[in-house]
């Protein structure tokens, strides 16, 4: 009698509201540096809860994700569909920032971080690692690695990362009237006033955040303040 070979199951083919589904979860991992909650899904989708359960059950009988029990962000992939391979690009990390000198001087690489190619492209873009926990209620932890697209102005609500005093910092800016601010996304930290005499420096918009070890090459110590 012949017996079923061993090994890993075969990968099932998908349905497009599967695939749509797997999309999804990725764009948000990918912008947010974790994975939503089932219900966070079910909004992006515009489906009921149940049935986001049904499409993520499916997913991951078929081999595409995998789910941790009793964990609300307990997605992860570890399959992409053949045909639906996300387009990886090389970002820089940058190991300091100074005044009077270019973000991507050769001296200040310290390694690079796989981004999806349509991040990456929307700008000249650069990496830096957090330190301190001032903007975790964003979802931006220590240690995380903050995606930055290079620009000089953002606008009101962005999270940037700034230049104060020699010192570059990852906020969320506010302006109002002639008022600016770069507040943090915790209740410990209080927000920094920015007066016209300050020397406050725009270097980009944070367009991305990855965890440790999500597809880092050669990670630095970066160095910033958070």
């Amino acid at each position: 009698m012949s017996q079923r070979p061993r090994g890993r199951r075969p990968v099932q083919e998908i349905t497009e509201p599967q695939r749509r589904t797997l999309k999804e979860i990725r764009l948000f991992t990918n912008r947010r540096g974790f994975p939503p909650t089932m219900k966070e899904l079910a909004d992006i989708l515009g489906i009921s809860h149940a049935s986001v359960h049904g499409q993520v059950n499916q997913l991951v009988r078929k081999g595409y994700l995998k789910r941790e029990p009793r964990k609300a962000r307990g997605i992860a992939i570890i399959r992409e569909p053949e045909d639906d391979v996300p387009d990886l690009v090389a970002v820089p990390i940058v190991g300091r920032v100074a005044a009077g000198q270019p973000i991507l001087a050769e001296e200040n690489i310290v390694g690079e971080v796989l981004v999806e190619g349509g991040i990456a492209r929307s700008g000249r873009c650069f990496a830096l690692e957090v330190t301190g926990d001032s903007m975790v209620d964003a979802g931006i932890r220590e240690r995380d690695l903050v995606v930055v697209r290079e620009q000089a102005v953002a606008e009101n609500g962005d999270i940037v990362v700034a230049l104060l005093e020699d010192e570059a910092t990852v906020k969320r800016l506010f302006i109002r009237d002639e008022k600016i601010e770069l507040r943090p996304e915790n209740p410990k930290h209080r927000p920094i006033p920015v007066g016209p005499d300050d020397g406050l420096r725009i270097l980009g918009k944070v367009v991305a955040v990855r965890r440790p070890g999500s597809n880092t090459q050669t990670p630095g110590t970066a160095w910033h303040k958070n």
